[in-house]
């Protein structure tokens, strides 16, 4: 096996449980919708010259590229999530998306979201670093890929990769 497609397989392995999917799939519909707002202006959203201003007014210079950045990690890293393809490198790049929002944005508001804090970027954080250790499951294009949706005939979820 060549060192390419040993590097992929093991980017794209995942265990053969199901329970990824049930955080996989919701997750990734809401980053994907935050994501859609900031690039295209859906749902509400600002499009990408409202979020670039936005951005721009708080820090996150250039703006525009900042906006088009999580936007892209959102939205994309949202599709990823919802159809289990490249589930760790999308989780890893949420997680990071993540991150800056909470401290570029919300940490000083505390934790609650009453108070615009960071409670609901650390749960989509938490979701996104779940995905990331445990890959996106069985009921997944990484598992089609790798040849692991099939059942275990041995006992519960977890097999060597």
């Amino acid at each position: 096996m060549n060192t390419n497609t040993n590097l992929l397989q093991r980017v794209i392995a995942t265990d053969i449980s199901s329970s990824p999917l049930a955080l996989r799939v919701p997750v990734g519909i809401i980053f994907a919708a935050h994501g859609a707002q900031k690039l295209f202006g859906a749902f509400g959203g600002n499009g990408l010259e409202g979020t670039g201003q936005w951005m721009a007014s708080i820090g996150l210079n250039p703006g525009y590229l900042m906006a088009l950045l999580s936007g892209s990690a959102e939205f994309f890293g949202g599709l990823a999530l919802i159809v289990g393809l490249l589930t760790r490198p999308a989780a890893a790049v949420l997680a990071v998306t993540m991150l800056v929002a909470i401290f570029s944005v919300h940490i000083d508001k505390g934790l609650f979201m009453s108070n615009n804090g960071y409670e609901y970027a650390l749960a989509l954080l938490a979701a996104s670093v779940s995905l990331l250790f445990s890959g996106a499951g069985r009921l997944s294009l990484d598992a089609a890929l790798t040849g692991r949706s099939g059942v275990c005939s041995t006992g519960p979820s977890r097999q060597p990769v």
